[in-house]
């Protein structure tokens, strides 16, 4: 299988999956004015294991390294089949919080809130099952994190004062899906041996360990999303006959396209975990906060009802993302 070498081209990597995870949602603002985005996450669930699978069997299969994706499936011990597939399970109630919160404030405002805390979560939880890189950067770097959440709280604060019918709650759900974003990669990881040249028996490589993960997606969404079609939190109700009955082709490609963009940031970010360490890999790749951020303010426009007086918020949150992402590369060289 296809194994990273050395610190440079983990950090690459680390840097695609930054931008993966913070634009994959622009196919949700694309097919949110047709197709509910309860609907949406279907195709988005379809396009996270489609592209695990292709690249388990392609990246994950050839060479002379590591064990291929099936020899590895047969050996796994349920025990770390478990952890990935519960992964998938945390990752899917996360990023169902997420998307509702996505379509009640947009990607400027949930972006930040929710993957901020979730990279936040995620840095300190991975460091204590794996620590890797210098603590005292690495965690200033995450506290840099913290203080450019806060600026973009504040600045939606300050939107709510304009638009008085705007959903308070969408920080509310950007909250708690940060909070349960921030726990679902270390089991991913505990699921992995350590060594990908020479992996542990029972143990999954990362190609075998993302398509598990996949599944546990597919899998929860029966139940996550089943509710949230019925019983949404916004939103009108849809049900399974609408999946077939409203879309089309192209919201159907749209869909699965944001799942395979998704797919590819994190596919990167869990190859990339061995040379970068796993709290590296998701801190950085959490750097889609920014990424995000960006789209939602420049290219949606999600923030034109901001005070003038109050645009040094944005500003701020930028300056302090980039200082925060830069310490956390520069944790593991210094």
């Amino acid at each position: 299988m296809y194994i990273i070498e050395n610190y440079s081209v983990a950090v690459f990597l680390c840097v695609i999956t930054m931008l993966c995870w913070g634009s994959w949602a622009n196919t949700q603002k694309l097919s949110s004015q047709k197709w509910p985005f309860q609907l949406f996450y279907w195709d988005y669930s379809f396009g996270i294991l489609i592209i695990t699978l292709l690249l388990a069997f392609t990246m994950g299969t050839v060479g002379d390294e590591g064990r291929s994706f099936l020899v590895d499936l047969g050996q796994a011990e349920t025990k770390f089949l478990a952890y990935a597939l519960l992964g998938g399970v945390i990752f899917n109630f996360a990023n169902l919080l997420l998307v509702i919160a996505i379509d009640l404030t947009g990607m400027a405002i949930a972006f930040p809130i929710g993957i901020g805390i979730a990279l936040v979560l995620g840095v300190i939880t991975n460091f204590m099952y794996n620590p890797e890189g210098d603590p005292l950067i690495l965690f200033t770097g995450v506290f840099f994190v913290m203080v450019a959440i806060i600026f973009d709280a504040l600045a939606y604060k300050n939107i709510l004062k304009k638009q008085e019918k705007t959903p308070r709650k969408g920080i509310l759900i950007s909250l708690l899906a940060g909070v349960a974003m921030g726990f679902f990669y270390k089991y991913v990881a505990q699921s992995m041996s350590s060594d990908f040249v020479t992996p542990e028996a029972g143990k999954l490589t990362p190609y075998t360990a993302l398509v598990v993960f996949s599944v546990g997606i597919l899998v929860s969404n029966f139940l996550f999303n089943t509710i949230n079609m019925y019983k949404p939190i916004t939103g009108t109700p849809v049900t399974y006959k609408d999946y077939f009955k409203m879309g089309n082709s192209k919201l159907h490609l749209i869909g699965i396209l944001g799942g395979v963009i998704w797919g590819v940031g994190m596919s990167f970010s869990i190859i990339a975990s061995e040379q970068a360490g796993p709290a590296i890999a998701y801190g950085l790749g959490q750097g889609a906060t920014m990424v995000a951020a960006l789209w939602g303010v420049f290219i949606w426009k999600e923030l034109k009802d901001l005070p003038k007086s109050k645009n040094w918020m944005i500003t701020s949150m930028f300056i302090c993302f980039i200082i925060g992402l830069g310490l956390i590369i520069y944790s593991k060289v210094a």
